[in-house]
């Protein structure tokens, strides 16, 4: 397939990584540190607003089924929706601002209204792609099918590489300017990204390969994704794993806050973890072509433990070793992020229903994002308090910290490696 059909495929990848590192790390430090939402209220609503995104996804990917990945109308309509609900997360209006209630009854509407358009492009997006990476393939997963689903998971997660890159540094220093000045960049920084979602858009529509034709399509039932047995396997997988990234990315800016106390580098840290990412997707696309995803999987997993363990030990002042463990947990991250959706189609061979099948692996991973919602009503419990200045009070609240960001992600991670292990056994036998 020529390149430049990846390329225009793959751009889209850019905006909706933009629109997804804010909306599930950086809002709720915004909400809470800079306007104010208590801790423990704010989780519960980001846990809400969270259940509510995984359990439309299922739905969203049959409606992608029905009217097509690439229908243009339903793409416009959803990029249309995630920027107006992009916008009314970065800049609630003042009366929003009167009162904590009201400020958090609009979260949550944005919040829902971000998840919902985010699936909606993001399901049709990834069944485009599915059927675009297996064009003119036969049904058995050869070495060529490989190689060319490996070629396009690469340009896509390579944009979205640029695109968390960019999301990581801009919001995270705009944030530290005054009221105003950050209340006018965050205007600017708004209209951007609504610019890079229609060049995006435009691309996908009007350059892309489009998706193989289909038949008449009839609703696939839940038990029968479900009867696929390898499917189901990796998606066991996918859920250990994908909380093993979703709790510290909830936790990193409390971490960095309270644990490294060095605010102020917090877009250097972001950065490093992204361009490690980025850097590192070619290394896994390389690897995974030499010796399999599978095991590929295995070693990114191995790093991710380690970085895990490595942050765990870190303390005030720490901060060249906790760039040390961004740039590692980055590199892990490249094979969480290019290597997953590539077992996901091998595994697959229907590909009438690759938007149900992508529904419910986007529920997957919602619904760890919710759960990782609740990190921060766990720190509340376990008696973490931003800035706490009481000795005995701070070291507890140091260890709750540690717990959650590092110790409990590096169990289900582990967890993870173990259940990947078997799946690979099974999956060569």
């Amino acid at each position: 397939m020529k390149t430049s059909a990846f390329i225009f495929y793959g751009l889209l990848g850019l905006p909706l990584a933009m629109a997804a590192l804010p909306v599930y790390v950086q809002i709720p430090n915004y909400y809470t540190a800079q306007l104010g939402l208590p801790l423990a209220i704010t989780g519960l609503v980001l846990f809400f607003a969270r259940m509510f995104d995984t359990v439309q996804d299922p739905f969203i990917g049959q409606l992608v089924d029905k009217v097509g990945c690439s229908n243009p109308s339903w793409i416009i309509a959803s990029a249309v929706m995630l920027c107006l609900s992009f916008s009314g997360l970065w800049l609630p209006p003042a009366f929003a601002r009167e009162s904590n209630t009201l400020l958090l009854i609009w979260l949550g509407v944005m919040l829902s209204l971000a998840y919902t358009a985010h699936s909606m492009l993001n399901i049709a997006y990834l069944a485009w792609g599915s059927s675009l990476e297996n064009r003119n393939l036969s049904d058995s997963a050869t070495d060529t099918t490989l190689h060319q689903l490996l070629g396009a998971s690469a340009w896509r997660e390579a944009f979205g590489m640029i695109g968390v890159i960019l999301a990581s540094v801009i919001p995270s220093w705009i944030v530290l300017q005054d009221t105003n000045q950050a209340s006018a960049q965050l205007s600017q920084y708004v209209v951007v990204f609504t610019g890079l979602v229609g060049l995006a858009v435009c691309a996908l529509i009007v350059g892309a390969t489009k998706p193989l034709k289909r038949s008449a399509h009839a609703v696939i039932a839940l038990r029968v994704l479900l009867k696929n047995s390898r499917f189901l396997a990796l998606l066991r997988i996918y859920f250990f794993n994908s909380l093993s990234v979703a709790i510290p990315a909830s936790l990193i800016l409390f971490f960095i806050s309270d644990r490294i106390q060095t605010p102020e580098k917090t877009a250097l840290y972001l950065s490093s973890y992204f361009v490690a990412g980025a850097c590192g997707l070619p290394i896994w696309i390389k690897l995974a072509k030499r010796i399999g995803p599978q095991r590929a999987w295995q070693i990114g997993m191995l790093i991710a433990v380690l970085s895990f363990v490595s942050a765990s030990l870190l303390g005030a002042g720490d901060s060249t070793a906790f760039i040390l463990v961004c740039i590692a947990s980055g590199l892990a991250l490249g094979a969480d992020l290019a290597l997953p959706p590539v077992l996901l189609t091998v595994v697959v061979d229907d590909q009438q229903n690759m938007g149900a099948y992508f529904g419910l692996w986007s529920l997957i991973g919602k619904f760890t994002l919710a759960l990782a919602g609740l990190s921060l009503s766990l720190l509340a419990l376990l008696g973490y308090e931003a800035h706490q200045t009481n000795q005995m009070n701070h070291a507890n609240s140091l260890f709750a910290l540690s717990f959650s960001y590092a110790v409990l992600p590096c169990a289900f991670k582990l967890i993870a490696l173990f259940l990947l292990r078997q799946f690979s056994k099974s999956f060569s036998s």
